[in-house]
């Protein structure tokens, strides 16, 4: 009976003692996450394409293509002052004709109260009188474009230059208008056109078109 007793009260202890050792690993593995963690999902910015594009630091920003600016050319104060449509007029002197060439200054007048600037070639077309253009887009001469400044009142201007129609034996139009766009602008000015017919097609038909300089003509 006392030997019985003995070994139940051993069996009992061993069990107990087991018992407590499980416990303990449990209580460890818990601890340092080496068991009883479930699984986890990596936070977004840490996934590869999520979040910050690579090379990103913490207060950067890389812009999209939509936020890309294009880069300034030539005079960089031009576009904070260079000349609106809406701030000149716009007229076509008298003809200068010369060595079978007729000769026209286009001229741009600061109609603002603010002085403004303007720089390289204007863009002009013939029209007719439902609006319809005549011929090409005048080509530009050579020039070295310079930054002309225009206090409220003064004026700048381009030559306007083609071959006698009457020596050259181009195709002609008489234009009703011509359209004068100022530099680095979308909107044209329209000036009557009295100067007679335009080669418009054939032979020697080319119409150049000079940089701005001050002044309304030579």
């Amino acid at each position: 009976m006392t030997n019985r007793s003995r070994r139940t009260t051993g069996s009992a202890a061993a069990a107990a003692g087991a018992l407590a050792l499980l416990g303990a690993l449990v209580s460890c593995g818990a601890e340092d996450g080496t068991a009883g963690a479930s699984p986890q999902t990596a936070p977004p910015a840490a996934r590869t394409g999520a979040g910050s594009p690579r090379g990103t630091g913490p207060g950067e920003v890389t812009a999209s293509p939509s936020d890309a600016v294009p880069a300034a050319t030539g005079d960089t104060d031009r576009p904070a002052t260079r000349c609106r449509t809406s701030e000149l007029s716009a007229a076509v002197g008298r003809v200068d004709p010369g060595a079978g060439q007729r000769n026209l200054p286009v001229v741009l007048t600061n109609a603002s109260p603010r002085a403004c600037t303007l720089y390289g070639h204007p863009g002009a077309a013939f029209v007719d009188a439902s609006g319809e253009q005549l011929g090409p887009d005048p080509e530009r001469s050579p020039g070295d474009a310079v930054t002309v400044t225009l206090a409220p009142g003064e004026s700048a201007w381009a030559g306007l230059r083609y071959a006698s129609p009457g020596v050259s034996g181009a195709r002609t139009a008489t234009p009703a208008a011509l359209l004068v766009t100022p530099p680095d602008e979308r909107e044209p000015l329209k000036v009557p056109w009295r100067a007679g017919p335009v080669p418009v097609a054939g032979n020697a038909s080319a119409v150049f078109l000079t940089v701005l300089r001050p002044g309304d003509g030579p």
